[in-house]
């Protein structure tokens, strides 16, 4: 068997290595360079609170790869189990950390609740004003710039062809599989899997499938390093504060997003960018999170193109129209957690037929039950799509 993925983030570079290290032979385009797409614009949680209750199969297989990913890599990932504490500032946050805590826990996620004595406790510094918050204490985060490159390049150990600067400029389907055209040469394999992220539904689009889909810029920024040592990933329940997150890097810089709308990206270009005004407003929104952050300058922002599906949920499975053809695909801002095992599952749901992840509510002709969505791409669900 062989097979082209058309994508090289870490959803594409991801499934490159596991398809490999199957035995498959592989080929993975790259329109730029590997890993220079939404992977590198992500804040770089890895997080389950918050999540799709039947995405949890999914997040805890993917969990426990990157517990795995520096020696199954052989180079450190920045993989830090340190936690992921979510803050809560009203009864909503309250009551919608509950339901998921009760939802979650058949699935192996457990989240410690706090109340305010134990958060200026065990956490001094964060959330002054919060009435509770939860603790999931074997979440953490990773590095967005290594773990792309990492994939690729294990990939590539495996006999894996990586190969960038390769935007696509045509694909035919025939009766042998697929021919992709690119200005690299062409290609062709038995399979093909579409991770081209937002990119992601004009390939399946191609094939009679369509998704909803619109591409956004997050605002994310660094500041300068603080003296002191904030360990978990901390965010906020029920969207608070405009849903702002944070963590602090081993070197002390403060990395932050949230609290701030996206910007609008031209899939025709794929540029994103920060946008300098929103700047003091997302700051003010974090305050409450981190009061510290009025007394330190930020010394970078950035942004990059994501893609985000219209009911907040990432495409994920075979074509509904085209045999050999799959998808991972939107996973709208949320997806750096579940990069390894969106890999490892379509790796083996492209080898053996099937697998015992849920993936149901990802089906790709979902949306044909519902024609109108298709027409409202702006009701992504923003809470779901936060990334913290």
């Amino acid at each position: 068997m062989d097979a082209i993925v058309l994508g090289g983030g870490l959803m594409g570079a991801a499934s490159a290595y596991f398809l490999a290290r199957r035995g498959v032979r592989v080929t993975l385009l790259e329109r730029n360079r590997v890993g220079s797409g939404a992977t590198v614009a992500s804040f770089g949680n890895i997080r389950r609170s918050g999540r799709h209750i039947p995405q949890l199969g999914l997040a805890g297989r993917s969990l426990a790869l990157w517990g795995e990913a520096s020696k199954m890599l052989g180079r450190d990932v920045e993989f830090r189990a340190t936690g992921h504490l979510r803050l809560i500032f009203s009864q909503a946050g309250l009551a919608e950390m509950r339901a998921f805590a009760e939802a979650a826990r058949p699935w192996g996620v457990d989240l410690e609740e706090l109340g305010p004595t134990e958060i200026r406790s065990r956490f001094p510094g964060l959330g002054p004003e919060a009435i509770a918050a939860s603790f999931s204490p074997k979440d953490g985060s990773g590095n967005p710039r290594l773990i792309a490159p990492a994939f690729a390049d294990a990939a590539r150990r495996l006999g894996a062809e990586i190969v960038e600067e390769a935007a696509v400029t045509a694909i035919r389907r025939s009766a042998s599989g697929f021919r992709i055209e690119t200005p690299r040469g062409a290609y062709g394999a038995e399979t093909m899997l579409n991770t081209a992220g937002a990119w992601g539904a004009r390939i399946a689009a191609q094939f009679g499938e369509n998704v909803p889909i619109v591409a956004k810029g997050p605002q994310m920024g660094v500041t300068e390093p603080l003296p002191y040592r904030i360990l978990p990933v901390v965010g906020v329940w029920a969207h608070d504060l405009g849903g702002g997150y944070l963590r602090q890097v081993e070197r002390g810089n403060i990395v932050f997003g949230g609290g701030a709308e996206r910007t609008d990206v031209s899939l025709d270009s794929g540029h994103a960018k920060a946008d300098p005004a929103r700047l003091p407003g997302q700051l003010r929104a974090l305050l409450p999170i981190l009061p510290a952050l009025a007394n330190v300058a930020v010394i970078r922002t950035w942004s990059g193109c994501e893609g985000y599906v219209g009911d907040g949920l990432p495409v994920m499975g075979p074509s509904a129209t085209t045999p050999g053809l799959f998808h991972a695909f939107g996973f709208c801002g949320h997806g750096f957690q579940l990069g390894p095992g969106v890999g490892d599952v379509m790796a083996e749901l492209m080898t053996t037929g099937g697998t015992d992840i849920f993936l149901d509510d990802f089906r790709i002709n979902r949306f044909e039950a519902f024609p109108g969505i298709a027409d409202r791409p702006q009701g992504v669900n923003l809470t779901n799509a936060a990334g913290l």
